[in-house]
């Protein structure tokens, strides 16, 4: 499983004309499902982005999380943070789990996160998605659950 983790001080989603989800403060998390992703890296996953020190203590430095201030996340699942860009000029996503797969994962990794923290908001799965987002620093943390990078 794969994240691409910003500190936002607002961000929203957009399908069609609708707004889906919106947060202030907090963390805008786009997340991609691998095909062989497990009940460990979905655990992996939830712990180290609610639990990520990025946010500024009074003395400003990077040593409170989201749970720490009580902040919100807004999750989209992306499955082209799997895209293979090695080979040609057109990514590959044999690496990206099946759509029916990842709905499962990504809606059990939302029931997840809420049980942790229910300030969390989240896209809509498969659907073409408007992303805005105020990055605040910026802050943009790469995460992989098999720490591949």
């Amino acid at each position: 499983m794969r994240a691409v983790v910003q500190r936002v001080s607002q961000a929203s989603v957009m399908v069609g004309e609708e707004m889906k989800s919106s947060i202030s403060s907090g963390i805008l998390a786009l997340i991609g499902i691998e095909q062989d992703d497990t009940l460990d890296d979905m655990n992996y996953m939830v712990d180290k982005i609610l639990n990520l020190r990025i946010f500024n203590d009074s003395r400003g430095i990077m040593n409170l999380s989201l749970l720490d201030l009580n902040l919100e996340l807004l999750g989209v699942s992306q499955f082209t943070l799997y895209g293979d860009t090695r080979k040609g000029r057109r990514p590959s996503y044999n690496k990206a789990a099946s759509p029916d797969h990842a709905r499962k994962l990504f809606s059990d990794l939302e029931e997840m996160f809420l049980q942790r923290h229910q300030r969390c908001r989240f896209g809509e799965f498969q659907a073409h998605m408007d992303v805005s987002l105020m990055n605040d620093g910026p802050v943009t943390l790469l995460i992989d659950s098999r720490k591949e990078f």
